[in-house]
């Protein structure tokens, strides 16, 4: 299972950005999708999940200008971002617990590589 993330960059204080992470491989079922962030020296932080039942969750400090999405045909969550200030800067990682289809296999939660995002002026 691999989840491979896009759509990281530049981007001035006050405007969007929309991330995009697709899973692929044998998944059997995917339970979940979300996002974390990282800085240097700093430890991860959760921003946003969203479960299969489509209920979704957001770091106190997103609410309001971030908004998860997944599309389960396609295997991809999308995490708009608007609005955004200079304290959103960070590496942006994507997750999702899931179920692989090999006999067995048990629910595990799978990371992404990261996607830059910078907000800067």
């Amino acid at each position: 299972v691999q989840l491979q993330a896009s759509g990281g960059g530049v981007v001035q204080p006050g405007g969007s950005l929309r991330l995009s992470c697709v899973a692929s491989g044998s998944i059997y079922r995917i339970h979940s999708m979300g996002w974390y962030r990282q800085n240097p020296g700093k430890q991860r932080e959760y921003v946003a999940t969203i479960d299969s039942d489509g209920i979704v969750e957001y770091r106190e400090t997103v609410k309001g200008r971030f908004t998860i999405s997944w599309d389960t045909a396609k295997k991809t969550v999308y995490l708009q971002m608007n609005n955004v200030t200079p304290e959103d800067t960070a590496v942006y990682y994507c997750t999702s617990f899931i179920t692989e289809s090999t006999a067995g296999s048990r629910m595990q939660m799978y990371w992404g590589l990261g996607t830059q995002v910078t907000v800067s002026s």
